[in-house]
């Protein structure tokens, strides 16, 4: 058997069919990730305008051999990691994932258990000198994996009819439980406590195979929560003209296995809906017509999109095969009769793609496979999940590395853009289905931030991280780029300045690999990016500096040089847990540098993880000990504080160790400080 390269053509429709569908996701937790690090100054007066990237920051290309050793060494001391970093005897680490740095450095992600139960939301990431080695790490959830009792006290089948009541709520067909209840720990929303966990299946209101998987509390019955853990999405072809493909020979016959990408096949389903269908084969290596008629068209196309997904995250990100292990996904076209939609699913390891709407439109362009092939690399790394922020985020993920390959392919038949399935005419106009620079134009996304914007569906909470990476990478205002035009408005009216595609995608990915984890919310996406742009490019660089404008102007944090666009930020990204009804803690920034007093419009921006913002009591505290009150208990039963205040600290001497010190007044809910800055404007 041998692979090669071959052609087929795919001309450009004229033909448009409408469709109803939104591109989607997964399901999932809560909560957010945390950072540890020391404070840092942001300079003044501007920095140099661009920096390269610090070599030994960027990732190596591993290959899968590499890989499995570094595992391999990181499970062979999980035990001696685990006490590092002052887990329960009965917590058990299970390695995940691995990153290495050029410098050496390791980045590992871990899944826990607890007396033998998967802890769900219990994820970390630990970096060091070499695999396994906790110099710094990143968890999922701050509190005390230490339930009160591992024994069930509801039996498993309450659990069950939980989940198929579940799942006909939502109206779904055919729902019949496909995995047995297991006992799990339940970390993601506040304490955690002993759980069921359900996964029922069938298929989704619109066609869509469903894997609802819901936790119950084993010792009340309640409902904890649930998500649906199938990734879709939407789209009509994009013919992308004649381009090359990698296939297989074997004898006289050639089929759609791309031996150079990890045996990714690519399969005709013939309008089923399960197994994997029949790999494309035929006499000679020509796939398809251009025409929507003829099955070869959509499998080629399919083929295509995977084979650029693959080459794109391995040659700009390292990154070969969507686990890092070098084994390929599969594809399925012709998913169902009249399916608009298309879905990534972790229970098959592959991407699966419907006709669209009278069987005319396969979905199968190259944002969409981008977009969901994404959805199983997010999956693999940081597993957003997709409920509140987290879900919001990890649909923002497959946009923008959707974006970034269509880029990437330099197809002149659909040219890189930050539209959205800008080729489906989704809305029988003509009009993308999503729009990263302006979110808002597509009437229902977002562009910024709020308190509410967990409580939206993800595909709209989504718009805040595409508008912040369409503004980290062109900048606000009006331009022109590859014949669209973009406007990109800001939240607080000021401008931002772009550090380019390339640097962005790089920040991007990087937080998303060793930063992220399962419930990291938007103030904590602020925060892994800085600091994955602190290590690529410095603390005190213009790329860092316009990350922090960049999340402003979608109101999440303050700016680099605060409100007015100029002065000193001091930052410190440590994270200090809350006490639940205990003592105060602080934590502390040491400002230098500066000369005589504070000014009388000290920023002191807040960033603080709670699940009841109404029992906090906040105060910064100068560096002589007086002490200013930020908040007394206000907020009601709102989650997290994320807000600037302005201070008169006009009779202060700025420099010196200033404190933010926080204490919960009342019981039952946790928390921490996830960060906090200082800005002397």
């Amino acid at each position: 058997m041998r692979s090669r390269t071959s052609h087929r053509r795919t001309p450009r429709t004229a033909q448009r069919r409408v469709a109803a569908v939104a591109l989607a996701g997964v399901a999932a937790l809560i909560a957010t990730a945390v950072q540890s690090g020391a404070a840092t100054a942001a300079p003044g007066t501007a920095p140099r305008t661009a920096s390269a990237a610090a070599p030994g920051s960027e990732p190596v290309k591993l290959t899968p051999a590499q890989r499995a050793a570094l595992m391999r060494q990181a499970d062979s001391v999980k035990a001696e990691t685990a006490k590092d970093l002052g887990l329960d005897a009965k917590e058990k680490l299970v390695v995940r994932d691995v990153l290495k740095d050029r410098d050496g450095t390791v980045h590992v992600r871990y899944e826990r258990t607890y007396d033998g139960l998967p802890v769900l939301g219990g994820d970390l990431i630990v970096q060091g000198d070499s695999a396994g080695e906790a110099d710094r790490v990143v968890k999922a959830t701050r509190a005390a994996v230490k339930p009160a009792t591992t024994a069930a006290k509801v039996p498993a089948a309450k659990a069950e009819a939980q989940a198929l009541s579940a799942a006909k709520a939502e109206k779904a067909e055919g729902a019949d439980v496909d995995r047995a209840p297991r006992k799990v720990i339940w970390a993601a929303d506040g304490k955690p406590v002993v759980a069921y966990e359900t996964v029922v299946g069938g298929l989704q209101h619109d066609g869509t195979p469903q894997e609802l998987h819901v936790v119950t509390d084993a010792t009340t019955g309640e409902k904890l929560y649930e998500w649906q853990a199938v990734q879709n999405g939407t789209g009509h072809t994009v013919y992308s003209g004649t381009v090359d493909l990698t296939t297989t020979q074997s004898g006289s016959t050639y089929n759609l296995t791309d031996g150079a990408r990890g045996g990714h096949k690519t399969y005709n389903l013939n309008r089923g809906t399960s197994g994997t269908g029949t790999l494309f084969s035929g006499s000679d290596d020509v796939w398809g017509n251009g025409s929507p008629s003829n099955a070869e068209s959509a499998g080629a196309d399919a083929h295509y999109g995977a084979a650029l997904t693959w080459d794109y995250y391995k040659n700009v990100h390292g990154r070969t095969g969507i686990r890092g292990d070098g084994v390929g996904a599969y594809s399925r076209v012709h998913y169902g009769n009249n399916y608009v939609n298309a879905f990534w699913s972790d229970s098959c390891f592959c991407m699966t793609y419907g006709d669209g709407s009278g069987n005319a439109n396969p979905l199968t362009s190259i944002d969409v496979a981008a977009h969901e092939m994404s959805h199983g690399l997010t999956s693999a790394t940081a597993g957003l999940v997709y409920s509140g922020e987290s879900g919001g985020l990890n649909e923002a993920t497959s946009d923008i590395f959707g974006s970034t390959v269509e880029f990437y392919a330099n197809n002149s038949s659909d040219v890189g853009d930050y539209l959205i399935g800008e080729e489906i005419d989704i809305n029988g106009n003509g009009t993308p289905l999503r729009y990263m620079d302006k979110p808002s134009k597509d009437g229902r996304s977002k562009d910024s931030w709020y308190s509410g914007i967990g409580s939206i569906d993800v595909h709209y909470s989504s718009g805040v991280a595409n508008h912040f990476f369409y503004l980290l990478s062109e900048g606000s205002g009006t331009k022109t780029i590859n014949g669209v035009t973009y406007d990109s408005p800001t939240s607080d009216g000021l401008p931002v300045t772009g550090i380019g595609r390339a640097k962005a995608e790089k920040i991007w990915f990087r937080a998303l690999t060793t930063k992220f984890t399962s419930t990291t919310n938007y103030a904590a996406a602020r925060t892994g990016t800085l600091a994955a742009t602190g290590e690529l490019y410095g603390a005190d660089s213009a790329e860092y500096k316009a990350v922090q404008d960049a999340w402003a102007a979608v109101n999440v944090g303050t700016r680099s040089g605060g409100p007015g666009g100029g002065g000193t930020t001091f930052e410190s990204t440590t994270d200090v847990a809350i006490p639940d009804a205990g003592a105060a803690v602080t934590s502390a920034i040491t400002v230098t540098g500066r000369t005589g007093n504070a000014p009388a419009n000290l920023q002191v921006a807040v960033d603080i993880v709670h699940t009841w913002s109404g029992d906090l009591v906040v105060d910064l505290v100068a560096p002589d000990g007086t002490s200013y009150r930020l908040r007394n208990r206000t907020g009601g039963s709102a989650d997290n504080i994320n807000e600037t205040y302005t201070v008169n600290a006009s009779s202060e001497t700025a420099n010196g160790t200033w404190r933010l010190r926080v204490q919960d007044m009342a019981r039952y809910d946790t928390g921490y400080i996830n960060g906090w800055s200082l800005t002397f404007p």
